[in-house]
């Protein structure tokens, strides 16, 4: 654009800015959160194996009252913590099936999030020795947190979520767990990413070792879930009951009617969040309305 002196020139300025500021305000009342249409009830979760299913499928669901998400977080399963027996130290790993949903953020993440679905990455341990609680320093953690907030921010996720299984601790000459890894590696990463969503799957040593020389990490988490599906069981970290899951479901393996149980449950006693697990691709909305008519007094309908 180019201005020329006088006052009709500075007319045109303010015109001009005027035009882009509307453009501005127009863009920001058709964001993810404005777009999204609101409902009362816990925060569903949905987790995704992306080996064999498309996180797509998560969008696929609202609710028959209201047109609502049925989901309102979907999360990647799972990318790795894998350990380098040269340089000796954890690295993040991602498998092709979620090198392919990352390197395709536009048609696998952004569909979701322009609905108004967090994603976030859930990571796993890979039987190499390498986990969440056995970093043998706090600059360790420190680089191993850098890197998941490195992937969050280059792929425009919302969050991590942490799952210590399948580590196999001391493989590879690796250490056991000890009391400071995770404290250090979940300050870290918080400061890192402090406005991001951070989960806990609540299982594993690293479970059980949320504080460490005065700092307890237990605020820093935004949920906290129970992983035994068809079970009911509270995570032992002190988060509000509004951030907490002690249902847990695997869609179709889990009995429609404990399904449903769960999620009645869930509201009966104050809690606010729901976790599935394993959507597929086919049409579960017969499945899902047992637990969203308990969960949001609504049956869910299903579009491909």
């Amino acid at each position: 654009m180019t201005f020329s002196s006088g006052r009709g020139a500075t007319r045109r300025v303010v015109v001009a800015f005027l035009v882009i500021a509307a453009l501005l305000a127009g863009a920001k009342a058709t964001t993810p959160a404005a777009a999204a249409t609101a409902k009362k009830g816990p925060t569903s979760v949905a987790y995704v194996e992306v080996n064999r299913n498309s996180m797509l499928n998560v969008g696929k669901y609202t609710l028959a009252e209201g047109g609502a998400n049925v989901f309102d977080v979907a999360v990647i399963f799972a990318a790795n913590i894998n350990y380098d027996a040269t340089k000796k130290s954890a690295y993040l790993y991602f498998n092709e099936n979620v090198q392919r949903v990352l390197d395709n953020a536009a048609t696998e993440i952004r569909p979701l999030q322009a609905k108004g679905i967090k994603v976030m990455l859930s990571v796993l341990g890979n039987h190499e020795g390498a986990g969440f609680a056995n970093f043998p320093s706090k600059e360790a953690a420190s680089a191993f947190a850098k890197q998941l907030s490195d992937t969050v921010g280059k792929y425009g996720l919302d969050g991590i979520d942490f799952d210590d299984e399948y580590a196999e601790y001391g493989k590879n000459g690796t250490g056991q767990p000890n009391d400071s890894s995770f404290v250090y590696l979940v300050s870290a990463l918080r400061d890192y990413m402090p406005d991001k969503l951070v989960s806990l799957y609540s299982i594993g040593p690293s479970a059980d070792r949320l504080s460490y020389g005065g700092v307890d990490i237990s605020s820093k988490f935004n949920y906290a879930w129970n992983p035994w599906y068809g079970s009911w069981q509270v995570p032992s970290i002190p988060l509000p009951k509004s951030n907490l899951s002690p249902a847990a479901v695997q869609i179709e393996a889990t009995s429609p009617s404990t399904a449903a149980d769960l999620a009645r449950r869930t509201v009966g006693e104050g809690y606010g969040v729901y976790l599935t697990y394993d959507l597929d691709g086919s049409d579960q909305h017969d499945y899902i309305s047992g637990f969203t008519k308990e969960l949001y007094g609504s049956d869910a309908v299903y579009t491909p």
